[in-house]
């Protein structure tokens, strides 16, 4: 299943089933297609890091955010060209402390490009991206891990605002996918027969969404599901049902 997961509501907008000879290289063409877009900000994964997935973005009157990897190699070997010797940066830095670790993330933007060949070939491309990870732990004999990751975009905004894009983009791990498991057992699911696993996928997000939403009880989902189920009067109140 690929997901559209919208950061700044907490909602699921969407899903398509991958085909079983495919990928997610041609689902996401078919779940952009099923959702207004326009005036919006897409971030995908590298997997969706192609030149008509990017097209089929702008087409929309939306913007994109991709990261890039090793699927493209001409295109990550130019970026990192572009850092390497570009003195042209606007850089920012942010912290967190917390969970018994320091994280430092530095994000850099490029805006003007010298190195990267065939760049009309991404649609609307105006800014490179470089995030930079640094983990320290406190109290702990575990090395620094440090990571560094490369995006694209259509947008030619500030580093500050990048840096926070990026990030959200990652609620779609932490509070869909990660939420799913452990509040649904998910990824324990046996269904399997006919459209059964896409049926239940389905009814899964329309009840994350509508838990997610309840601001009321002030626990986890997995607590919130199991009050619903427990309790009628709190279940009308999920499903916004008045009597």
């Amino acid at each position: 299943m690929v997901s559209a997961w919208a950061c700044e509501n907490n909602l699921v907008l969407g899903q398509v089933k991958t085909d079983e000879k495919s990928n997610e290289i041609t689902a996401i063409p078919n779940l952009l297609e099923i959702l207004d877009i326009s005036g919006n900000t897409v971030s995908i994964d590298a997997m969706g890091t192609q030149k008509e997935i990017a097209k089929k973005i702008i087409d929309n009157d939306a913007n994109y955010i991709l990261a890039v990897k090793g699927n493209q190699p001409q295109l990550l070997e130019h970026i990192e060209d572009e850092f390497r010797f570009s003195k042209q940066l606007e850089i920012d830095k942010n912290e967190d402390l917390g969970h018994g670790r320091i994280e430092t993330r530095i994000c850099s933007v490029i805006t003007d490009f010298q190195f990267i060949e065939k760049q009309n070939e991404w649609m609307n491309l105006r800014s490179i991206l470089r995030i930079e990870s640094i983990r320290e732990f406190k109290n702990s004999d575990k090395e620094k891990e440090t990571s560094i990751r490369y995006y694209i975009s259509s947008l030619k905004n500030d580093a500050s605002y990048f840096q926070s894009a990026i990030r959200s983009h990652w609620a779609v791990e932490n509070k869909l996918h990660w939420t799913l498991d452990v509040g649904f057992s998910e990824d324990a699911s046996r269904k399997r027969a006919g459209n059964a696993s896409q049926n239940y996928s389905v009814l899964l997000k329309i009840a994350l969404n509508l838990l997610k939403n309840e601001k009321t009880e002030k626990q986890g989902i997995k607590g919130k599901r199991l009050k619903a189920g427990w309790d009628n009067q709190y279940l009308l109140k999920v499903l916004k049902i008045k009597v």
